[in-house]
């Protein structure tokens, strides 16, 4: 049997709550696959399910696990946000989201794995529904706000008024596209925002945690990894990944995904 007969994929669109998610299945055919947690991937405040490309495929099977991948409200293929501003608060909020989403889903039991705003989410969650979360990988994930953040995000948004970035982006979000990034930007870039911290959560973080990380992230340092391995209360094992940027993911899918497979092996034996 080849590896590709081995994961079948489906998608659907998921009714939640008051609108609508975009969603992805995985699901491996060995039976073991039932009994272990479900890979769960969390996307960054520009992601969506089109841009993890086959990361989340080849990392399921690479374990022999069922994966679930979604766009959340407001990104890709999801329903538009909904008629509340976003707060300063936007990441706490959404991270009460996560684990009804998941329950939505049929997921008992999840391995998340997080980029950017995603990885953030996962230790949100991880800390506040631990029977829920089995481990936790973060890449490129904040806990507090950065000098060198804003700098990026202004960049950014220089690249979106001055370059094709929108038409990019709309190949992944269409009509969510604006509004998803002025969302992000104009959050990031508040005042209000810079105060922003969660490092208060980590010590109620009992699973085994990854946390990962490009040498040459532009959107933070390694100050990020030291918080958060320092921290949670469970294991932790950071990796800094020299010459990588802010999707090492996708700059070096073999690499990540070695060192995901590794730290995961014993979580989902």
């Amino acid at each position: 049997m080849s590896s590709a007969s081995l994961l079948t994929e489906h998608h659907e669109t998921l009714p939640f709550q008051d609108h609508y998610l975009r969603v992805q299945h995985l699901r491996h055919a060995a039976s073991a696959a039932d009994k272990r947690p479900t890979l769960v991937f969390l996307h960054d405040s520009l992601g969506s399910i089109k841009l993890w490309r086959d990361f989340p495929a080849r990392l399921a099977l690479a374990l022999g696990c069922h994966a679930f991948v979604y766009d959340r409200r407001g990104y890709g293929e999801s329903a538009p946000f909904g008629p509340e501003p976003r707060t300063v608060a936007y990441l706490e909020q959404e991270a009460l989201v996560v684990p009804a989403v998941l329950r939505a889903a049929g997921i008992e039991q999840a391995v998340l794995w997080g980029h950017s705003d995603g990885g953030t989410l996962a230790l949100l969650t991880a800390a506040q529904e631990p029977a829920l979360v089995a481990a936790v990988v973060t890449v490129g994930a904040h806990v507090f706000v950065e000098d060198i953040t804003l700098a990026g995000i202004r960049r950014a948004q220089a690249h979106y008024a001055t370059t094709d970035l929108p038409q990019r982006l709309a190949r992944y979000h269409g009509s969510n596209t604006e509004p998803l990034f002025r969302a992000w930007t104009d959050t990031w870039l508040h005042p209000a925002f810079r105060a922003w911290n969660i490092e208060a959560y980590l010590p109620h973080i009992q699973c085994p945690v990854l946390v990962l990380q490009g040498s040459a992230d532009e959107y933070g340092t390694a100050a990020q990894v030291e918080a958060i391995a320092k921290q949670v209360g469970g294991t932790a094992r950071a990796r800094l990944l020299p010459g990588l940027g802010h999707t090492p993911h996708r700059q070096s899918p073999k690499q990540v995904l070695e060192h995901s497979r590794a730290f995961l092996q014993e979580v989902v034996k």
